[in-house]
């Protein structure tokens, strides 16, 4: 397909941490399938968060089916900083739930390193009104027959590199999300879904006001 005169190449254009974690989940869900083996769905993975642009995501999908994956679809405008939201005492290091509920929401201090454990349980984690102790920020989810549910904000850079085996290791968007900021604190989601479930769903951050409530 050639390109229309004065416009630029699209596979040229910088792909954004959103674009990144739409082919992530396009991957994620293909190894669901059975298209790709974990080995395969990890080294995919790297090419993914190594891309600086369009271009760069597109051989790691154009040997599955289906049309182009909802990867290089941009959002429209970026969301500031969540600058603010970043220092204080961090808090718990875990939440873990085996046959019972748990659940990390509200006005909490994120920690640099939190680990979420759901066996038989379920588990819900809201970073819509955290604090981060750290700009950058790790949880390590593992669900076995049991289901964790993580929603973040739209002005915070998420990315989920977890596994589903027989099970759904994921993000979704839900309303309308924008990119965040480049300088927005960044969470990585990792872990593992075993006959259960990591959902993460991004939402829109609420309103001050509702925050102050």
């Amino acid at each position: 397909m050639t390109e229309q005169p004065g416009l630029p190449d699209r596979r040229q254009l910088r792909a954004s941490d959103a674009d990144r974690e739409r082919v992530a989940t396009f991957l994620q869900q293909a190894m669901s399938e059975g298209r790709l083996t974990t080995v395969e769905l990890e080294e995919r993975l790297g090419a993914v968060y190594a891309a600086k642009t369009l271009g760069e995501l597109e051989p790691v999908t154009i040997d599955l089916p289906g049309a182009q994956p909802p990867a290089v679809q941009h959002n429209q405008g970026t969301v500031a900083p969540a600058t603010d939201r970043i220092g204080g005492e961090p808090g718990s290091k875990a939440s873990i739930a085996i046959m019972s509920g748990a659940d990390r929401k509200g006005r909490w201090v994120v920690p640099h390193q939190h680990t979420s454990f759901a066996f038989w349980g379920g588990i819900d984690i809201d970073l819509r009104e955290a604090r981060f102790a750290e700009k950058h920020s790790t949880i390590n989810a593992v669900a076995i027959m049991g289901g964790i549910g993580i929603t973040v904000p739209d002005d915070i850079i998420v990315e989920v590199t977890g596994i589903g085996f027989m099970g759904y290791f994921g993000i979704e968007n839900k309303g309308e999300v924008a990119d965040p900021h480049p300088d927005a604190p960044r969470v990585k989601i990792t872990g593992l879904a075993f006959w259960g479930a990591v959902e993460v769903i991004r939402k829109p951050r609420k309103k001050r006001k509702q925050l102050e409530e």
